[in-house]
């Protein structure tokens, strides 16, 4: 087990969120430094794995990897192995290094299973390779919607795209997404006289799920979205709080386009905003840098989707006075 999870960013928004004494306690039996069985077979059975990278400006990237169940495998507690390599034009490509750190999410959408495991590069060859496990941890399936991908007839893919701003067809496919994928880091300038372990410096990518328009795309290009009640872990915002930078990646389930961005980031805490959009607890300000376009990189399609139970308690965008509240 790992005797300090968290981080400084983490610990502080646990206080904010009154559950700091909670996740004191509970941190170190649910965050482990290895993979439990239960993981390593689930990793195994999976067509597919979101990773989070980190660029050699500290930009966080999120991306996605696809293969036959199979591809990633734990050939013990302590490693995953993934026999896949990034197309060229996937910002990973540039990323995947000796050394580096990455994110891990493995996703089953049409079981609502989720598994985390966080690490570093410790091979790397022409047919993949291997993290060492740093934080390997389970969540819970609220917010996933039920799909189930089918590997498409392969075709080549079309050039990407590299765009200045949101364009109308980006702006679409974000604005009726009902789930997209956020990777966010704590680099190790951001440590510098942490306490926590060292295990909780480097990347994290995470799930986020909504009714579909959950995120507000404004006429700037800047997004908003809101954050509903999770494990009060804040991996994702605890990081954003000390290094407010994310990549987020948007799949379109039915033609496999990936749509790549990174952003910068505040923690909208409370007012007006907030409180207008039922099951907020607070919002994410996001303001898009960078546009990628990949068109039919993904070779995984997928029918149409049970939205989660969960989003019953959750509302739609209203009109509101601006926010206020941002968290420093």
């Amino acid at each position: 087990m790992i005797a300090a999870p968290f981080h400084a960013g983490e610990r502080a928004l646990q206080t904010l969120a009154g559950s700091r004494e909670v996740m004191a306690a509970a941190g170190s039996r649910v965050i482990r430094d290895f993979m439990p069985d239960q993981h390593r077979d689930f990793f195994a059975q999976l067509p597919f794995l979101i990773v989070g990278s980190l660029d050699a400006e500290l930009q966080p990237w999120a991306s996605v990897l696809a293969a036959p169940p199979g591809f990633a495998y734990a050939p013990d507690a302590t490693h995953l192995r993934i026999d896949a390599l990034p197309m060229l034009d996937d910002p990973l490509a540039g990323q995947l290094l000796q050394g580096a750190s990455l994110g891990l999410l493995g996703i089953e959408p049409h079981t609502r299973r989720r598994n985390r495991m966080n690490g570093r590069v410790e091979a790397l060859d022409a047919g993949g390779f291997t993290v060492g496990v740093q934080q390997s941890f389970g969540n819970c399936p609220k917010y996933i919607q039920a799909r189930e991908p089918l590997f498409a007839q392969r075709h080549d893919a079309a050039p990407a795209q590299r765009l200045d701003s949101l364009d109308a067809a980006a702006r679409a496919l974000i604005g009726r997404a009902d789930t997209f994928f956020i990777a966010s880091a704590y680099p190790q300038h951001a440590a510098a006289g942490d306490e926590a372990d060292p295990a909780a410096q480097g990347v994290d990518v995470s799930h986020r799920g909504g009714l579909p328009g959950f995120i507000r795309v404004d006429e700037d290009g800047v997004l908003t979205v809101p954050d509903f009640v999770g494990n009060r872990f804040f991996n994702t915002l605890g990081n954003l709080s000390v290094h407010p930078r994310a990549g987020l990646l948007f799949i379109d389930f039915e033609s496999g386009e990936l749509l790549h961005l990174t952003v910068s980031a505040e923690i909208i805490w409370d007012g007006p905003e907030v409180a207008a959009f039922e099951g907020a607890e607070r919002l994410l300000r996001l303001r898009v840098e960078q546009v990628l376009r990949r068109p039919g990189a993904l070779p995984l399609r997928w029918g149409g989707a049970e939205l989660s139970p969960h989003l019953a308690r959750t509302g739609r965008w209203t009109s509101a006075e601006p926010a206020a509240g941002v968290l420093p």
